[in-house]
């Protein structure tokens, strides 16, 4: 599979998060709260129990403001000016559950809510808004023991400079040095970084509750940035995309470096990738050129495997496919029946009311962690 095939299933991740119905005829309940992610001291944007955003902006001078998010694809949420100067909306319905990107268009030009957090999305640094999802328990905050995330910079050859990874270490890790680790791979979508999985994703909270569950056995997880150059956004960006300069960064001097500066158990049989939308269209094609290198494959939302594309290579223990409920689950649910027809152990997982976007794939991690480094 080459970039153009998948970029049907990639697009700007924040569209996702577009309002899906209208639901104009049913009574707005007013119980909104502050959004999880607003700033310190921040009232606005506020969500409420059924899923409906609320904004408010201070913008005096302004002639023209709007959300990037609700009214269905249909320009966003417009807000109105009082005579205070504050400019005012609330989405035509509600959001899917989970985290979306946004931004605000004032006069034409676009710009961030001042009331909320930033996370990199898009290809630059977006407001984010949480819509509290009905599950979120799995990725919550919790008073149990937690891992570690921590920057590392490793010299890369390939590119002539030092790059950045984020490694997550479970909890003890400090404690038993004699313990060594299997190793996750996990790859952001287009136009994130790699602070995405744990910003947006959660994958240290979702690992943690994991564990303290008696769910899974620790391992580290490795997330770095997966381009090696900058590509423009704009429609067919991705059609120049090439990955043997990723793919060297990666198996080539990331994943030596991490062997040899963390206590992993480096060998394939301990070793998975996996990754989001452009993250998966990666995992597909290094997995497949670097068999020897990862025994457990995970596309998320990331495009599928086939039978006659892993014909002849050393076979993997797992492959994992997922996507959300409103994005082609016929398709990943298909490719998973023939790979498993075919002999491999393969698993399918969809999430439920969910497009392209951070809770698909903070559930389509729950449900992979589990199933990987199995003895």
């Amino acid at each position: 599979m080459n970039a153009k095939h998948l970029l049907p299933l990639l697009g700007i991740t924040f569209a996702s998060g577009l309002c899906m119905a209208q639901t104009a005829s049913n009574s707005i309940a007013d119980d909104f709260k502050p959004s999880t992610y607003n700033q310190p001291g921040q009232e606005y944007p506020q969500v409420n129990s059924q899923g409906y955003a609320r904004f408010r902006i201070k913008a005096p001078q302004s002639d023209s403001i709007k959300v990037s998010l609700g009214l269905g694809g249909r320009g966003g949420t417009k807000l109105t000016k009082g005579a205070d100067g504050f400019w005012t909306g609330t989405t035509e319905g509600p959001m899917d559950e989970g985290f979306h990107y946004y931004h605000l268009t004032i006069d034409g030009g676009v710009f961030n809510d001042p009331g909320t957090l930033n996370f990199y999305g898009s290809t630059r640094w977006e407001s984010g808004i949480e819509i509290p999802a009905h599950d979120q328990d799995f990725y919550a905050l919790k008073d149990v023991p937690h891992g570690n995330v921590q920057q590392i910079l490793f010299p890369s050859k390939s590119t002539n400079t030092s790059r950045r990874a984020f490694v997550y270490t479970p909890p003890g890790y400090e404690k038993d040095k004699s313990k060594k680790y299997p190793v996750l791979y996990l790859q952001h979508g287009w136009g994130e970084d790699e602070t995405a999985w744990s910003n947006q994703g959660h994958a240290n909270l979702i690992m943690d509750n994991l564990i303290a569950g008696g769910k899974i056995e620790p391992f580290i997880i490795v997330m770095t940035y997966g381009m090696t150059n900058d590509v423009r956004p704009g429609p067919g960006a991705l059609k120049s995309f090439k990955i043997e300069p990723f793919q060297t960064v990666l198996t080539d001097e990331l994943i030596p470096y991490v062997d040899a500066s963390f206590r992993t158990k480096a060998d394939k049989a301990h070793r998975a990738m996996a990754g989001l939308s452009m993250g998966g269209m990666e995992t597909h094609m290094i997995t497949l050129n670097k068999p020897e290198l990862f025994a457990y494959y995970g596309l998320l939302s990331g495009g599928i495997y086939t039978p006659d594309e892993l014909k002849d290579k050393a076979k993997p223990k797992l492959i994992f496919i997922s996507c959300g409920s409103k994005e082609r689950p016929e398709s990943v649910k298909n490719a998973v029946a023939t790979l498993k027809g075919a002999g491999y152990d393969a698993v399918s997982f969809v999430s439920e009311n969910t497009a392209h976007e951070f809770l698909t794939w903070r559930r389509s991690l729950y449900e992979l962690a589990p199933l990987l480094f199995k003895e």
